[in-house]
């Protein structure tokens, strides 16, 4: 079953990006870090998502001296799809709400990141591996970097 839902996953975010072994999907953006950001937090917010916050960690390690470039992470979350998950297994709460990182890579190009939420969401014993939150965070995910990454 597992492959299947990897297969579902691969077909549906095929031409954007792939999950690596660590069920990290990574793309880049034709944007910059914070016009990137930016555009994803617009289009979540347009969407009715909740956005609960968005942590600049580039600025976090330059108040310790050090220099990570630009990267931020964006929190957000849709309570009638994650309360759908938690209610098949409470440890859910541990991955949810979403997020999205947004970062200058070593080579300077700005980089999108998440987890992929069959391969987050598919180590719980409770969640299903085929459930349709899966597929409909999966898709809305793709959906939504690959707008915030034009």
């Amino acid at each position: 079953m597992r492959i299947l839902m990897a297969l579902v996953t691969g077909v549906f975010l095929a031409g954007t990006a792939m999950a690596g072994d660590n069920g990290i999907i990574r793309k880049e953006s034709a944007q910059g870090v914070d016009e990137t950001m930016d555009a994803l937090q617009s289009a979540l917010e347009g969407a009715g998502l909740t956005i609960f916050a968005r942590v600049d960690h580039g600025a976090g390690a330059e108040g310790v001296g050090e220099d990570i470039g630009a990267s931020q992470l964006l929190i957000f979350g849709n309570p009638k799809l994650g309360t759908q998950a938690m209610l098949d297994d409470r440890s859910a709460g541990l991955f949810l709400p979403m997020k999205v990182a947004v970062f200058e890579d070593e080579t300077g190009k700005t980089m999108i990141a998440y987890e992929d939420p069959a391969a987050m969401l598919g180590q719980l014993g409770g969640v299903a591996e085929d459930a349709a939150y899966i597929q409909t965070m999966t898709g809305a995910l793709g959906t939504f970097t690959d707008g915030a990454a034009q």
